[in-house]
């Protein structure tokens, strides 16, 4: 009778610590994710922002009947999502 007391009560601990064990794990991953989400956001608004200047900087000092801005915006944002698609598929196969 004791030793299946015993037994009960191992058994218990042993999915305590599993669930705390696990518990831990996902939080790590919740943050991961959060820097990930940060990664991303900032490897598609700095090639969008820097294309936006230059298409600005080229409007400001060369006539022409194209909007340089708003081209420059489009390749800007293909690039960062580009970028972003690149250290998205990056960090999966670490993992």
């Amino acid at each position: 009778m004791a030793k299946r007391r015993l037994r009960s009560f191992q058994r218990q601990i042993a999915s305590k610590s599993d669930r705390k064990l696990k518990a831990r794990k996902e939080r790590k991953n919740i943050w991961q994710g959060l820097g990930m989400f940060g990664m991303v956001g900032w490897s598609v608004t700095v090639p969008t922002l820097l294309c936006i200047s230059l298409g600005v900087w080229i409007d400001t000092h060369v006539q022409s009947k194209y909007s340089w801005t708003l081209m420059l915006l489009f390749i800007g944002v293909a690039l960062g999502c580009f970028n972003a698609w690149y250290w998205i598929a990056k960090e999966s196969e670490s993992d």
